[in-house]
């Protein structure tokens, strides 16, 4: 490929980066927010939030762009870019499955932990935020990161509008070239590297996470055992 056509792919990556971070970030609320909402003690509370969940869960990510761009800006009288109905529709898409990730690592915490945080006269926000959070929040790491990938790849979507993402960029060089193989399997390449670099990332993460909560893996020794009657003491 020219110079030309690698600066275009190279500004496919950033687009595609910007669109990561900005619909994670959004995401990661929705998630925290509807997956505590599903254990609040309301049931109004928990319906609302259940809905939402149901929802988003229940319908594709594809048709939500469509409907978040073409459909949305409409009936409010203005009209999003690429970059944040792209990023509105896959942050609350992906948010409704970050919030089951929450509520179930919340469940998974000790009741007794719940109990003592009452009789230490906590309040509900001060029992989720000082025992709860701190607990749960290492266990969500491996899923979100699952979840971060899935949100990588999602990003592709956003091509049908127009945006000059990866995919974007990746089939317009295709179609300059006349070339299918070579491109897609640099495009390939790119994607696989930006999940490796994420998953390495959230790894860390996840150890520095559990070693605040003193859950950090035990490093193993290598135990040499020595046969009897070797004159070995």
């Amino acid at each position: 490929m020219t110079s030309g056509l690698w600066e275009l792919v190279l500004k496919g990556v950033w687009v595609t980066i910007q669109l990561l971070v900005l619909s994670a970030l959004l995401a990661t609320v929705v998630s925290f927010v509807v997956g505590i909402a599903r254990t609040h003690r309301l049931k109004f509370v928990r319906f609302l939030a259940g809905f939402y969940t149901e929802v988003f869960r229940g319908t594709s990510a594809l048709v939500m762009i469509f409907w978040v761009f073409f459909v949305l800006p409409p009936a409010f009288g203005w009209q999003l870019v690429p970059l944040w109905a792209g990023t509105l529709a896959l942050g609350l898409t992906y948010g409704a499955y970050g919030s089951e990730i929450v509520r179930g690592a919340l469940a998974a915490v000790d009741p007794a932990q719940r109990e003592g945080g009452i009789a230490l006269s906590f309040t509900p926000w001060q029992r989720m935020r000082l025992v709860l959070l701190p607990q749960a929040v290492p266990e969500m790491i491996p899923p979100f990161s699952n979840l971060l990938v899935e949100l990588l790849k999602g990003t592709a979507l956003v091509s049908i509008m127009g945006m000059g993402d990866l995919a974007f960029s990746g089939n317009l060089v295709r179609l300059a070239l006349q070339e299918s193989a070579e491109i897609y399997t640099y495009i390939l390449l790119i994607y696989f590297v930006i999940a490796f670099a994420l998953t390495r990332m959230m790894r860390g993460l996840e150890k520095r996470l559990k070693a605040g909560v003193g859950k950090a893996p035990k490093k193993e020794t290598a135990v040499v055992r020595v046969p009897e009657g070797s004159g070995v003491s």
